[in-house]
């Protein structure tokens, strides 16, 4: 067997009892005992079994090949004197051994461990007893036991006094022996349950037999394998019991196997969240209780309540006597002691947080109880809540049901009970955390790593703070913030995102500033405990209704917990039964079992539909580990490549690196000879390579500048603080502030002297307190509800003048991303004044008063007669600025139709109104100018859209919103939606799939373009193609010649294709799957099972496309258009014409029309097309001039049209560098000719024939959405 096997599911099985000499004695000592108790023992390592326990040797000559004894006490040398006592008179000679423990295995404090509470000789038999065990190395590792205490008697008639028999009848003598069976795994129940098995047959064995039952026991359970994350369990035999291991349900979970509901039954809700505040908090907690082993798992319970987060600290569940002083260490701890202890440790120590487990209580140690800082209350109360709908208790849920007779059954019953309550469990504990974290996403900058600690802190509500003070400054915390800076799509993201109400997804990517909406202020002013007296009129909640306890008071816009129903369907477990164990446990007979083995597995893989690719990932999983164990290496290999097609998220990196260097001369060169296990090789070479760069895993706080800041270092700290993430804006603001300080010259200050401009730190601070301030007090605008009736649920108050005379009465001015109104005095009511889309005219004027001339703003709708005029008087500039800024934004959005633009302006505005706020001075005006980008833009380019365009457009989108930079749009995909999937499946909506910039893909929801997925990551090289299958996946091509699949529900790329050798271009389908690289390699995939029915390699210049029309395959290439047979034969050939050779040197993109019988091609750098007859392409073909058009990017058929992109210079003035000409595929007339995009169009994809979609290159980087007549 192979040294290097990952470790099955037992490490090592360790025997603990009295030595020999320590029980003589006790026995000498019974006449001068008389009936006091007896002395307690020091128990002792007395047999350690670790594997491998067999090995090959000479299996021709007998005796040979058997089972490996490992054996060791104390000195971990086995002696004949150091043998335990046993219950017959005949001795065997035996030799020593001298073989390696384990090396993670500390054998020191074990026996104390599994004796807690001391060895004790008993005159009587006592019941025996399991508790369990949780071993931390120095790394953090892990390693669990679970112990088995039991009696067995010591005859008289093999003890001796002063070396004779003693013919004194003595009375019986019990002694206890532990058996600890150590796992790198937490199998709990299931080693419990296997040394349940182990039992009955230790009661009836007689003393001689022991040592080979607990070793062959030993060896029996080395040979199960421990089964992948995912749906498939393993299931093995120990007479008379089933044992059952559960696999992870992902490779970010632990294993569960013990029952989550123990600490349900023994604490309160209260004393519930206050023990995982403790733990949270990283307080020195200490766990009591009169029974072992319920520490350990209580303990582990709470472990598992508080995933994703990890506790980081001592974690040592059960504590012996001689082990108390441990409870004395300074630094944060979770331990476990006996009940009898807790007087003792409690007085002993001060600032401990000592649980009783059975009393269900949580107190503190010393003279000053420790503060335990509050759950936040709409956490606790949806906790509260959700406790109340659990059933505990197994029999009132089975008490319909009748008893089954077998004992097997009636356990799997019980099992399968449990398993739910656990999912149960943890799907609530899980919404705990999310309710308490949901909102450190939106105070994360994932490129420069920061956590703005101060901004999140501000944004919680009072009561909350010293919870939030306390657990931001753990290292847990600090772990969990690594995990959401490096995009962790664990189970915390995935309910954060799935329990989202669509204001916070709306908000998550359109707005990054932090305003309350209109429906979160109408939540906001329903609760009366949390609504501040301002004058204004709200009105008082239900405090009956019990749905005003999950919203909490509004200080961070998206803190609202929904409430949703928690009924997360659970996947469908299969159960892979392991043959029977050998009975002699020797080489062959082992080696006979792995041969059943694999063929059982086979049995099971052949039985597996090929859509159930994750199922046969598992055994692909197990049998590769089983064809290790084998010693079939490449066979091995060859079933961890295949996880590349199934499920790679399971693929065992480590153990294939281990088992790649293991490869002898003979199996290299035979790898050599198979193209996936030699890919698969390379990858792992390269991955080992790409290890030892060290990846950036910090994470920093946002700290104020301390020093001057250049252009660069304040982008830098703009995009820290989370102000603004654009860097064209952040230069703008830059300009706007160092313009508004001093007019550069000799005197200036030393951080505006030279020739680059700087921030200075004091001049930011004030700038950022403003910018804060200014949200802050958007928090505190009220609306009465008359107000907010008439508003849309998504506006947010973003600016709000001082009371001032107006046209419309005396009030407020209030700014939304929508419109302008009047807030009037006295009894608040709301006045219209205008939406920005409706403003014909924005002027100052000054109004007369007394003797002055008051500035004043007016304001010309064109839906009203009546001009709109406020005395704004020092705020007039400003407010004008804003509001030029905002309609200049509002008619960008309508021209381009792209809300972003409203977005983008309202950023500008609020960025002047912090400048104006900062500078305060003459010239702050002035500066703030250089924020109106719009308004400048709108005056020095002409903003008349083409009517063709106009019509066509009907919307833009962005998908590098949450970036700081533009990216290149370099595919899009359109999937459509399901019918039948119920209405709150968000899968049943079609989705728009962009690939971005190295292997970035963005996914947004095509009814309302919002953002569903941002950046899945595929790689690092670019993406060239995207096809859509059976609703389900969809497929990826990359340069790096991969090919992804993602899941379409989970979003997941779970399985990669790597046949390809080169860069893969195209995908096309038809019955099977065509893909093809730009070598030449075109190969023919059966989609389903995902193998590869045939190949052919095509001799031509880089192919770039491929398309299937009539069983055969039409295959564009730089150099020639071919069509082809299915297995590769070349039918007809078309090749660059002579005279166009002059001008382009190679083909560029070819589109078949075969209705029309047309084969449409362009030309690099060529405003040319050709359009050729497939049914005689020797005919010469007819040419198309695209005009104003330097070359074609991209042409796809829409109906009876073309529509192709180009990259046009421009004219005049003009950003527009894409364009998009629509064609007649029979006149070959250009229809319309569309002004698309301010960069290159890069991609057009046709959505059911309704709409076109195209993507540009980074500098515009903006995908456009296109009517279809």
């Amino acid at each position: 067997m192979e040294d290097f096997l990952p470790s099955g599911l037992l490490e090592a099985c360790v025997v603990v009892g009295p030595s020999n000499d320590k029980l003589k004695e006790v026995y000498q000592s019974l006449p001068q005992v008389n009936g006091a108790p007896l002395p307690m023992l020091d128990p002792v390592v007395l047999e350690v079994n670790a594997p491998p326990f067999v090995t090959k040797g000479n299996i021709s000559e007998p005796g040979v090949g058997s089972l490996k004894r490992t054996q060791r006490r104390c000195s971990f040398i086995k002696k004949k004197k150091d043998r335990p006592l046993i219950d017959t008179g005949k001795t065997k000679e035996e030799p020593q051994e001298d073989v390696s423990i384990p090396k993670d295995l500390d054998l020191v404090a074990l026996p104390q461990l599994c004796f807690p509470g001391g060895l004790q000789v008993t005159q009587e038999q006592r019941e025996e007893q399991f508790h369990f065990l949780v071993f931390t190395d120095v790394f953090g590792n892990q390693s669990h036991g679970v112990v088995l205490q039991y009696y067995r008697p010591i005859q008289e008639g093999m003890l001796y006094q002063n070396g004779h028999r003693s013919s004194k009848k003595s009375p019986p003598l019990y002694a206890a022996y532990g058996i600890c069976v150590i796992s790198k795994y937490p199998y709990y129940n299931a080693l419990k349950d296997s040394l349940s098995s182990l039992l009955g047959q230790l009661k009836i064995c007689q003393r001689t037999d022991m040592e080979e039952q607990v070793k062959e026991f030993s060896a029996k359970l080395a040979l199960v394998p421990i089964p992948p994350p995912g749906q498939l369990h393993v299931m093995f035999t120990l007479h008379p019991l089933t044992v059952v291991l559960p696999s992870r349900e992902d490779k970010n979970h632990p294993v569960i196997d013990l029952d989550l509901h123990l600490p349900f039954l023994c604490f309160k809700s209260r004393e519930l969240l206050q023990i995982i505040t403790s733990i949270l908090t990283e307080q020195r907690l200490v766990f009591f209780s009169s029974d072992w082993a319920k520490l350990t798992l209580i303990a582990e319970c709470f472990m598992l309540y508080i995933r994703p987060l990890r506790w980081q600290h001592p974690l040592v569940p059960i504590l012996s006597r001689q082990m108390l002083d441990f409870v004395m260490a300074p630094t944060a701890f979770l331990m476990g002691c006996h009940l009898n202890y807790y007087e003792e440790v409690a007085i002993e120590t001060d600032g401990l947080i000592l649980i009783n487990i059975d009393e269900g209580t949580v107190s503190s140690s010393g003279c000053h109880d420790v503060d335990i800082p509050e759950v936040p209350q709409a956490a606790a109360q949806c906790f509260k809540r959700r406790r109340k709908g659990l059933q505990l208790h197994y029999d009132l849920e089975m008490v319909h049901q009748g008893m089954r007779t077998d004992m097997n059954e009636l356990r799997m019953q019980r099992r399968h009970w449990q398993h739910r309550l656990n999912r149960d469990i943890q799907n609530i504990t899980l919404e705990l955390i999310v309710n308490m974290f949901r909102d450190v996403n939106d105070h994360l900058n994932y490129k420069h790593r920061v956590f703005n600690t101060n901004e999140f802190l501000r944004t919680r509500e009072p009561g909350n703070q010293p919870f939030y003070k306390t657990v931001l400054e753990t290292h847990i915390f600090h772990s969990f913030l690594k995990d959401r800076l490096n995009g962790k799509m664990d189970s915390f993201t995935r309910m954060e995102l799935s329990t989202r109400t669509q204001v916070q997804k709306w908000r998550a990517f359109v707005d990054s500033s932090r305003r309350p909406t209109v429906k979160q202020m109408a939540l906001k002013n329903g609760c009366s405990e949390n609504s501040p007296s301002k004058g204004l009129g709200m009105s008082h909640p239900n405090l009956g209704d019990e749905s005003h306890l999950s919203v909490p008071t509004l200080t961070s816009p998206t803190k609202i917990i929904p409430e949703t129903s928690l009924n997360i369907p659970d996947r469908p477990v299969k159960i892979f039964k392991l043959p029977s164990f050998p009975p002699p446990l020797n080489y062959p007979y082992v080696c006979h079992y792995f041969g059943d083995l694999v063929l059982q597995l086979n049995k099971a893989i052949s039985a597996i539909p090929p859509d159930d690719s994750l199922l046969l990932a598992r055994y692909f999983y197990v049998r590769g580990l089983i064809n290790m164990q084998r010693s079939k290496r490449l066979e091995a290999l060859s079933d961890f490549q295949n996880l590349y097609k199934t499920d790679i998220e399971i693929f065992p990196g480590e153990v294939v690196k281990t088992l790649v260097d293991s490869l002898q001369t003979e199996e290299k060169a035979q790898a050599e000879k198979r193209s996936e296990l030699k890919w698969l090789i390379g990858q792992v070479k390269n991955n080992d390579k790409s290890e030892h760069v060290e990846s950036d895993d910090h994470v920093k706080k946002f700290e104020l500048p301390k020093t001057a800041m250049s252009l660069e270092e304040f982008v830098k700290c703009t995009q820290e603080a989370d102000i603004v993430r654009d860097v064209a804006t952040t230069q703008r603001l830059f300009e706007a502030l160092t313009a508004g300080v001093f007019k550069l010259g000799p005197r200036s200050p030393s951080w505006l002297q030279g020739e680059q401009k700087q921030i200075d730190p004091e001049m930011f601070r004030v700038f950022y307190t403003f910018w804060k301030e200014t949200e802050a007090e958007a928090q505190d605008v009220h609306l009465p509800v008359e107000v907010v009736e008439l508003l849309d649920s998504s506006e947010c108050v973003y600016k709000l003048s001082s009371s001032v005379k107006t046209s419309y009465g005396v009030g407020k001015i209030a700014m939304t991303q929508k419109r302008l109104f009047l807030l009037t005095t006295g009894r608040p009511r709301y006045v219209e004044i205008t939406k920005f889309g409706d403003i014909e005219e924005v002027k100052i004027s000054a109004a007369p008063f007394l003797l002055l001339r008051i500035p004043s703003l007016k304001i010309k709708n064109k839906l009203k007669k009546e001009i709109f005029e406020a005395n704004l008087k020092s705020e007039c500039e400003l407010w004008n600025l804003m509001v030029m800024e905002m309609w200049a934004g509002k008619i960008m959005a309508d021209n381009h139709k792209d809300p972003q633009y409203v977005q983008q302006a309202l950023t500008n505005v609020l960025l002047m109104d912090a400048v104006v706020g900062c500078l305060q001075t003459q010239k702050a005006v002035l500066a703030a100018s250089k924020l109106a980008y719009y308004d400048k833009l709108r005056h020095e380019v002409p903003m008349i859209i083409p009517k063709p365009t106009a019509e066509t457009l009907k919307h833009k989108i962005n998908p590098f919103q949450n970036m700081s930079t533009s990216q290149s749009v370099d595919v899009l995909l359109y999937t459509p939606g399901q019918l039948t999937v119920s209405a709150s499946d968000l899968d049943g909506n079609p989705k728009l799939w962009c690939a971005l910039s190295c292997g970035k893909v963005v996914v947004f929801d095509a009814v309302s373009w919002s953002l569903l997925q941002n950046c899945i990551h595929l790689g690092d090289c670019r993406l060239n193609c995207m096809m859509g299958l059976d609703l389900e996946q969809v497929w990826v091509g990359s340069q790096d010649s991969v090919i992804y699949i993602i899941n379409t529900r989970s979003m997941l790329c779970h399985k990669q294709l790597t046949e390809h050798r080169g860069e893969v271009t195209d995908i096309t389908l038809e019955k099977l799957s065509h893909r093809f690289s730009a070598d030449g390699t075109v190969i023919v995939w059966d989609v389903p099972s995902l193998k590869v029915k045939r190949q052919f390699h095509l001799t031509c210049d880089r192919l770039q496309s491929i398309q299937v029309f009539s069983h055969t395959l039409w295959c564009g290439a730089r150099d020639c258009v071919m069509e082809l047979k299915q297995n590769g034969d070349v039918l007809r050939k078309i090749s660059l014409l002579d005279d166009v050779k002059s001008t382009a040197t190679a083909f560029n993109r070819v589109t078949l029309l075969m209705e029309t019988k047309q084969i449409w091609t362009s030309f690099t750098d060529s405003a040319e097309l050709c359009i050729w007859d497939c049914t005689d392409p020797t005919n010469p073909p007819n040419r198309v001039t695209l005009p104003n058009c330097s070359g074609v990017t991209c042409m796809i058929r829409v109906k009876d049209q073309v529509w192709i992109g180009c990259i046009s210079g421009g004219s005049g003035r003009s950003k527009v560098v894409g364009k998009i000409f629509i064609l007649d595929s029979e006149t070959l007339v250009v229809e319309k000719e569309l002004e698309a995009h301010e960069d290159c169009v890069q991609t057009l994809y046709s959505a059911e024939d309704r709409y076109v979609l195209s993507g540009s290159a980074s500098l515009d980087g903006k995908i456009a959405i296109w009517r279809v007549d």
